[in-house]
């Protein structure tokens, strides 16, 4: 099922009933809750770090955001499918980007570069990706009420 396919049945409309501008647009929202609920999870993950730091919440939102992208290379990592050589050949970026990502130096990737690696990371990490979804089809009521459809 696409992810086309399976927005239109949360929100239980015909895709015949989206112009192609609607499609992308969707897609975008729904990729933007499965970034935040990819965030919430590792903030939690860095939690009692944050706290040790003493972070207000301003803080803590500019830490989240910077080192996301990190995160998901490393968790990517760490599960040993791929390596740095196979990140970059699979996001079709030079090796030096997911380098330069990993130690830091570039902590604002352009979100082609964020899709590439979080489809990866789909790929290496399903039931993540399994429990996000179940949590969005919870919401999905939520999810319709936010875009004003009836």
């Amino acid at each position: 099922m696409s992810v086309s396919q399976f927005l239109y049945g949360l929100i239980g409309v015909k895709s015949s009933q989206f112009l192609k501008e609607e499609i992308k647009l969707l897609e975008m929202d729904l990729f933007a809750r499965i970034c935040i609920e990819l965030e919430n999870a590792f903030r939690d993950q860095y939690k009692n770090y944050l706290r040790i730091l003493r972070c207000d919440k301003k803080m803590e939102d500019t830490f989240v955001g910077k080192e996301f992208i990190r995160y998901i290379i490393q968790d990517i990592l760490s599960t040993q499918e791929y390596s740095l050589v196979g990140v970059a050949c699979y996001a079709q970026i030079p090796e030096e980007v997911i380098y330069d990502i990993l130690i830091g130096k570039n902590t604002d990737p352009s979100a082609s570069i964020l899709r590439k690696i979080i489809e990866l990371h789909r790929s290496v990490r399903p039931e993540i990706y399994s429990n996000i979804m179940r949590k969005l089809m919870t919401m999905s009521q939520e999810i319709v009420f936010d875009w004003g459809v009836n």
